[in-house]
């Protein structure tokens, strides 16, 4: 294998793919070097190994608008190559698509090998597995190769699409960090983002594996409410989950370093307290001499009647019918305003993505070139941006890859 490329990419993850698969079909000598036995690890395990591709957000607008931290860098990259560019990638390469709730885009196929394999075969004579680069040579403003544990090898640009440190277990670390900054880029500190939360409130384990849909989630902070979400949630062992609560987890985590955190959970958004209040009391007043455990059915799930009842402090076995005015308002508060207590939120291990990486600033939106080192360009979730659960992260991915891979 030579060691004179046009393109050296470091990284074979979803960024570090499509920057060498379009670098190649320009016609580039490319090289593309990855530290693990294979390529795809983390992109394996994304949507639950069914891998959400994209998410059908055609407007460019509020595609953009959607990433919350520095969506507007993508705007080019955006532009460049879309939603719909990436469907069309796919569609040549046979594989098809399918849209899901929340415009969650999936290969028909469920399989996010599908993906992989195909991608492969793009570069398959062009990657060199178990490779880490251990330096990179730079002279003044420009690299002159780079040096691995299995030798030096030189191009006239270089790419590094390294990933973040979220699931470490895919070979994510943030060594592309280290690689970054001793070639004098600003790493804004890595943090875990669009992670689950834990709880103090020992009763969500009985809750575990409930999920629940149109519910509202007001977070709150010394009294004062600082988000509001609507959508999803799943209850877990050690607290919640679910696209609302990992939405917003690093906001929480923010504020978990201020102060504690409450969360006020709204299962019934749609009923005003005096509607859910009459619903409560027709519901009860139908059920006759059935005991209060037997007669919320028609509320709520029946994991969370327990767990509604306890919380509402009625004895389960009291008849329906014979509820207080005092527990029957209790019950409403309840509904309307389910209280945890959050202590933390989750680690790298079960980040999805990261925030923090190369600062913006320092990578042109356009090419995703260095404004520091003239040579070095950079692709994915290393850069200093990020987006919601539903596919986002992976189109930010595709699009960076592709500016990288032509520019």
């Amino acid at each position: 294998m030579s060691n004179q490329y046009q393109k050296i990419v470091i990284g074979a993850g979803p960024a570090g793919l499509f920057t060498a698969i379009f670098a190649k079909q320009k016609g580039e000598k490319i090289f593309l070097i990855e530290k693990n036995n294979c390529i795809g690890k983390k992109l394996a395990i994304t949507g639950k190994g069914r891998c959400n591709v994209t998410n059908n957000t055609p407007d460019l607008k509020e595609l953009v608008a959607r990433y919350k931290k520095n969506g507007k860098f993508l705007y080019h990259a955006f532009s460049e190559f879309s939603v719909e560019d990436t469907l069309k990638f796919f569609s040549n390469l046979g594989i098809e698509t399918k849209v899901e709730r929340g415009n969650r885009i999936f290969p028909e196929s469920d399989d996010a090998y599908e993906l992989i394999e195909k991608m492969y075969a793009l570069v398959k004579d062009d990657i060199l597995f178990n490779c880490d680069v251990q330096e990179i040579l730079k002279d003044g403003n420009h690299i002159e190769g780079v040096k691995t544990n299995k030798g030096k090898f030189t191009a006239d640009k270089y790419i590094i699409a390294t990933g973040g440190k979220s699931y470490p277990l895919t070979g994510s670390n943030g060594d592309g960090y280290e690689l970054a900054s001793s070639l004098g880029h600003t790493i804004i500190t890595p943090k875990p983002a669009l992670v689950p939360i834990e709880t103090k409130e020992p009763w969500v384990r009985e809750l575990a594996g409930l999920g629940l849909k149109n519910i509202r989630m007001d977070i709150y902070q010394n009294g004062k409410k600082q988000l509001s979400k609507f959508g999803e949630l799943l209850f877990t062992h050690t607290g919640i989950s679910g696209p609302i609560v990992i939405d917003c987890s690093r906001e929480i985590g923010n504020l978990l370093e201020k102060d504690f955190v409450k969360v006020l959970i709204d299962l019934k958004p749609a009923l005003s307290y005096p509607t859910l209040k009459d619903r409560i009391n027709k519901d009860l007043s139908e059920a006759g001499n059935r005991a209060i455990k037997n007669s919320l059915s028609q509320l709520l799930p029946s994991s969370l009647i327990p767990v509604a009842i306890k919380l509402s402090k009625i004895d389960p076995e009291e008849k329906a019918s014979q509820l207080s005015k005092e527990s029957k308002n209790s019950l409403l508060h309840t509904l309307k305003e389910l209280t945890l207590t959050i202590t933390e939120i989750g680690d790298w291990n079960n980040a999805i993505v990261t925030d923090g990486g190369v600062d913006i600033k320092e990578i042109d939106p356009n090419t995703m070139q260095s404004k520091i080192v003239n040579n070095l360009y950079f692709a994915g979730e290393i850069i200093d941006v990020y987006g919601p659960t539903g596919g986002y992260n992976l189109q930010l991915c595709w699009s960076t890859g592709y500016l990288a891979g032509i520019s």
